[in-house]
């Protein structure tokens, strides 16, 4: 009988949990099986595996064969180098505390322990990038609008001033048109004015000329007077 380490699916729909079993190798995937070995929960991060590593040994060691991902998984977890190690006890290549001692420098080295480090790091490492890329994108958003409103100012400003400057020289026009206007009366004031006198010199003038001629007609009678007199 070829006996298998293979996964046996169980959890919910879309929400899948592993058992980590050994099973002939004839039998179907979720069905029957010899012996469970763990499990493996790839629904958080990181995955949790939880396994029985001297069992898991065992099982390798009488021959049973595993699965792509049962291999993945079992080297995670050190079996599979442990297994390595364990054939050359066997063999008499090297003894058994060399055997775990070096088994213990992978553990430290790739342990369980370390790898969720490596993730955990890593991941905070991630969220840090995020939230470097967030403070960038917010501080180019802030300078944006601060330079949005700086022009917005500007003008607003030259606005401003335009119908400033705008206000000064209608004003300006409207002082030189009443300034033109007040010209326009002085000069015909001053028009009026000297026609009025023309006329009073005028009329002077025919006064002292009737004057005149009646102070002439009256020493013409005084004269006549005179004559008559004498001639008397």
């Amino acid at each position: 009988m070829a006996v298998r380490i293979r996964l046996a699916r169980r959890g919910r729909k879309k929400k899948p949990i592993y058992s980590i079993v050994v099973a002939d190798s004839r039998a179907p995937r979720d069905g029957k099986f010899i012996e469970k070995l763990g499990l493996y929960n790839p629904n958080i991060h990181p995955a949790e595996i939880s396994l029985n590593g001297d069992r898991a040994l065992h099982w390798l060691m009488v021959g049973a064969q595993p699965s792509h991902t049962a291999r993945f998984l079992l080297s995670r977890k050190g079996i599979m180098f442990k297994k390595h190690l364990q054939v050359g006890v066997n063999k008499g290549a090297i003894t058994q505390e060399t055997a775990d001692q070096r088994f213990q420098e992978w553990v430290d080295k790739h342990g369980d322990d370390v790898v969720k480090e490596k993730i955990l790091a890593k991941k905070a490492e991630e969220e840090e990038k995020l939230r470097a890329k967030a403070r960038a994108e917010a501080e180019a958003k802030r300078k944006a609008e601060e330079e949005a409103k700086k022009a917005a100012e500007a003008e607003q400003k030259a606005k401003e001033e335009e119908e400033k400057k705008k206000a000064e020289e209608e004003a300006q026009a409207a002082a030189s048109e009443s300034t033109e206007a007040e010209s326009k009366e002085n000069t015909s004031a001053e028009s009026e004015s000297s026609s009025e006198s023309v006329a009073t010199e005028a009329s002077e003038q025919k006064t002292e000329e009737l004057s005149n001629s009646k102070k002439e007609e009256s020493k013409g009678n005084v004269e006549e007077t005179e004559k008559e007199e004498r001639a008397e």
